[in-house]
């Protein structure tokens, strides 16, 4: 089998859905998986997904894209002033609580064990192949990557306007601005994944040489009639 390169979108707390698409996609040694962030807040099971995510840096080559919201729990873990806040207006109770929170006050951050907090230290603003970027939201379509603004690669939505083709001529993978339709967006020199996977939607992969597909929901069911 080909090595793969296979992105996948916001997962938000979704572990049922990540480890069924995770068992479907059967990642090797030599697949590359590039997760576009937002790993926590809004699903039931945070604490979940960072843990499928840290045992799946032992099974490939996992790329892990720092999303808005892990941004905002990176400065909460920090005690960055009015980040917990931040973080509780982000649907962070919902993270909180799958650490066994009950209050959701400052203190719970203690609950985040180290390792959590570490691979949330080692995510990525981009990640860039011969043939792709892949960041978490949005780009400049001028600029070479490494000068990219940070605000601008975590925050920015398309749904302010689609960026054009990126100078390098490089497809975008991007996720943050969820496709409440449950469809992926494709025009061409960008992809969104991000189809709302906590909201009702899906959680979705895809192989970026292939357009292969995998969608499951937040139960871990897989979409039929595709």
């Amino acid at each position: 089998m080909r090595p793969r390169t296979i992105a996948i979108g916001d997962v938000h707390g979704c572990s049922a859905a990540l480890k069924a698409l995770l068992d479907a996609i059967g990642p090797g040694p030599d697949d590359v998986i590039v997760t576009l962030g937002d790993y926590i807040n809004r699903g039931p099971d945070s604490r979940g997904v960072l843990d499928r995510l840290i045992a799946l840096e032992r099974e490939c080559t996992l790329v892990p894209i720092l999303g808005n919201h892990d941004e905002v729990m990176l400065e909460a873990l920090a005690g960055q002033r009015g980040a917990f806040s931040d973080l509780i207006n982000m649907d962070g109770r919902a993270t909180l609580a799958s650490y066994g929170a009950i209050k959701f006050t400052e203190a719970d951050l203690a609950r985040v064990p180290p390792d959590h907090r570490a691979f949330l230290s080692r995510c990525r603003d981009y990640y860039e192949t011969d043939t792709h970027i892949f960041v978490h939201a949005q780009y400049d379509p001028d600029s070479p990557m490494d000068e990219q603004s940070p605000h601008r690669l975590r925050w920015d939505s398309i749904r302010d306007g689609i960026p054009g083709p990126h100078v390098s001529g490089k497809r975008a993978i991007v996720g943050h601005s969820s496709q409440k339709s449950g469809e992926i967006l494709d025009v061409g020199h960008l992809v969104c994944i991000d189809t709302y996977c906590y909201g009702g939607g899906w959680l979705t992969a895809l192989d970026v040489d292939t357009d292969e597909t995998w969608q499951f929901d937040r139960d871990g069911r897989p979409r039929s009639g595709r």
